[in-house]
């Protein structure tokens, strides 16, 4: 056995043991953190406050009502649609300003001014040109997708090395050449990391569309489940929600270990 196998050999039960021993240091804070969180209620609290007791005694039932299950399909469709538009969107808008001196003086000031703007400022404002409908939440999800997408491919396009370019150039490429061919995969690690904060900007944006507009999905079914005091039930649909945004940044950080293994180990 070479000298290189055993090292090998010897580094695998190591790196495993520390596997283990964070996910047992994880799974020991949850456990003390549900154990406080059921004390506080149970001392401080009044009955109808949700527990970890109480939750997973109406968990059955949550998961077993059409109603949970009919809003959380609405909801999921609605972030996925809205954070389809965009990202595509503010990939494109993203590129054009980086790439066009003259695109950037024109929208910068308002995407930048739209970015920091918070999303629930907007929602009234939807509502009346849009309804009280499905629609607004679309409209609210694509924004709060686009915002932070555009601005972190637009950094990554504006530092672009020139030397790729005046490559390219000197090879007789075309304009969507560079864009696509180089800018765009040179702005990859802006794009994922704008993309985790469209996602959660998207969940936030469903939510509070659905909170406003009274509209169904999981946000309507958290407060109607919240104000008729079955503050339990409302406690599922809101785990289901940080259940969807880790999974959703577990997708990105599967990404970006197969789409750029030099960025991040």
């Amino acid at each position: 056995m070479s000298a290189a196998t055993q090292e090998a050999t010897l580094a695998r039960p190591v790196a495993l043991d520390h596997g283990v021993r964070r996910a047992l240091i994880r799974v020991g804070t949850g456990i003390v953190l549900l154990a406080l969180w059921e004390g506080a209620v149970i001392w401080f609290a009044p009955a109808y406050v949700s527990k970890p007791s109480g939750v997973v005694r109406v968990l059955p039932h949550v998961l077993s009502s059409s109603e949970f299950w009919s809003d959380a399909k609405v909801t999921v469709i609605g972030v996925f649609e809205g954070l389809a538009i965009g990202v595509a969107a503010g990939v494109v808008v993203g590129l054009t300003m980086g790439r066009l001196r003259d695109v950037d003086r024109l929208l910068r000031f308002y995407v930048s001014a739209f970015f920091a703007m918070p999303i629930i400022a907007l929602v009234p404002v939807m509502t009346l040109w849009l309804g009280y409908t499905g629609t607004v939440r679309l409209a609210i999800v694509s924004l709060g997708a686009f915002l932070p997408v555009c601005m972190n491919v637009y950094d990554g396009t504006r530092k672009l090395p020139t030397q790729f370019v005046e490559v390219a150039q000197s090879y007789r490429a075309r304009w969507w050449n560079l864009w696509f061919g180089i800018a765009l995969p040179a702005s990859l690690p802006y794009l994922l990391a704008g993309f985790r904060l469209a996602a959660g900007r998207a969940l936030v944006a469903a939510v509070i569309a659905e909170y406003v507009v009274a509209i169904p999905g999981l946000g309507y079914y958290i407060l109607f489940n919240s104000r008729s005091f079955h503050q339990n039930e409302a406690m599922v649909a809101v785990l289901a929600l940080a259940l969807l945004g880790v999974a959703i940044n577990a997708a990105a950080s599967l990404a970006t270990r197969r789409l750029l293994p030099w960025y991040r180990r």
